[in-house]
């Protein structure tokens, strides 16, 4: 039977209306993508791990408490910082009901390779948007290593079989994807021989970064990632950065309208497999600088200084695609205020996100004026450098929290008000958002739907 998924918050709207600049310092919240990786890996490690830095997010905490029904103790000490005491590799027992993994196709993803491995059965549901998202990609490489894993049609729910017996493949991803990817590796942590992934281009390398941490044998070859099964993980203390993706808002927010002093953005997690949307500003004459250069465990972490600047339009790098590919939107609203055209392809990658980000990109520069061409895997835009970019208008998210916070910071260069409808998925990544863009000078509230 399939338990019915939690929602998010009632649905309301962000108004964000035209201000003059932006200004001061700024923290981001922490890495989403660390923050999921590190319950898992700290619920099967062995011994007590202490998670700072942890991204409080309707995401993150539908991990955590799958963690917690799966049989991992896990005390939250305060809104960010987590104690776990691992189970062990072969400790986590069954839930006894459907995993709820909310709005978050990473967890999804990620757990279906973890429980491919377990002896028990599972069930992984989600809300409405999760329940259309694509799962097979990771359900067929771990069927070839033996797991009993389960879709509809391709989509959740996903049933994983438990009690089987999985084994070393040797796996060619036809798309580069860091959650596939990592679900093979989470699964290949119980396999009888190595497993080898690799990747038709660079993708995030947070579960490979973490892993070693955790004393786990990696051979990585460029883009091949071999695996060696561990007999366990070992505990750690991880302070997680702040989340390149939210930071990236900030940095178009920034370029778009800094005040002469620039914009701060501090601890930002640069770990160069998430950092394209760097390189792709400054191709457009973006002045970003990094200072302080830093560590953070296995990531490295800086602090930027963002100032105005004039942008131009570039032909982006297909390259750079899947290193920016949650930061394309906001890449959309830049573009728009560019002197010329600017190009996007490849990124075909954003018609299965939370929403189809293409078509609702589309929609929204459409509504607020902005002139573009929209391409099966990308998007074609013809931006405007002086005057306002964008008219005011109504915008439709359609529940996908990157679209209405990309909006929300388009309206530096608009002419009028911008209304965001849909907007309550914004927690399931960025908690805190408008208090955040307000403290910089973004003119940003909520208000009633």
């Amino acid at each position: 039977m399939i338990e019915a998924a939690s929602g998010v918050s009632a649905v309301r709207k962000f108004v964000a209306r035209p201000v003059q600049s932006v200004s001061g310092a700024l923290t981001v919240p922490g890495d989403k993508s660390i923050s999921h990786r590190s319950l898992m890996l700290a619920g099967i490690a062995e011994g007590e791990s202490e998670v700072s830095g942890f991204l409080a997010s309707e995401d993150c905490l539908a991990t955590l408490t799958a963690m917690r029904a799966l049989g991992v103790p896990i005390d939250r000490l305060s809104p960010t910082l987590v104690r776990i005491r691992g189970v062990g590799l072969h400790g986590l027992r069954d839930a006894g009901r459907a995993l709820d993994m909310g709005n978050a196709g990473t967890a999804m993803r990620l757990f279906t390779g973890l429980l491919a491995a377990q002896s028990f059965d599972s069930q992984l549901i989600g809300d409405a948007s999760l329940m259309k998202r694509p799962m097979e990609r990771v359900a067929k490489p771990l069927r070839g290593m033996g797991a009993d894993v389960r879709t509809r049609n391709g989509t959740p729910p996903v049933d994983i079989g438990g009690g089987r017996t999985l084994h070393g493949i040797d796996y060619a991803m036809p798309v580069a994807s860091a959650q596939v990817k990592s679900a093979i590796l989470l699964a290949a942590l119980y396999a009888d021989a190595a497993t080898t992934v690799t990747a038709p281009a660079v993708s995030r390398d947070h579960s490979e970064r973490m892993l070693e941490s955790c004393g786990v044998r990696l051979d990585i070859d460029g883009l091949k990632v071999t695996l060696h099964p561990p007999q366990a993980l070992a505990n750690q203390r991880l302070t997680v950065p702040g989340d390149f993706s939210s930071a990236a808002f900030f940095i178009v927010a920034g370029l778009l309208g800094a005040a002469p002093a620039g914009l701060t953005i501090r601890n930002v997690g640069l770990n160069p497999t998430r950092t394209g949307l760097l390189e792709i500003l400054r191709s457009m004459g973006g002045y970003i600088e990094v200072l302080n250069e830093r560590d953070s465990g296995a990531e490295p972490v800086a602090d930027l200084v963002i100032r105005a600047s004039e942008l131009r339009g570039v032909e982006v790098p297909p390259a750079l695609v899947p290193l920016a590919i949650d930061e394309l939107p906001v890449l959309f609203i830049a573009a728009a205020c560019a002197a010329g055209e600017t190009v996007v392809t490849g990124a075909e990658e954003l018609r299965v996100k939370e929403s189809d980000r293409i078509a609702a990109m589309s929609a929204g520069l459409a509504a607020l004026g902005a002139a573009h061409v929209v391409l099966p895997d990308g998007m074609r835009i013809q931006g405007r450098s002086t005057g306002s970019a964008f008219t005011g208008g109504d915008i439709d998210s359609c529940g996908d929290h990157r679209i209405a916070m990309s909006f929300a910071v388009a309206s530096l260069r608009a002419r009028d008000a911008i209304a965001i409808r849909d907007v309550a998925n914004v927690a399931t990544s960025f908690p805190g958002f408008v208090g955040l863009a307000r403290s910089v000078g973004l003119d940003v509230c909520e208000a009633p739907a």
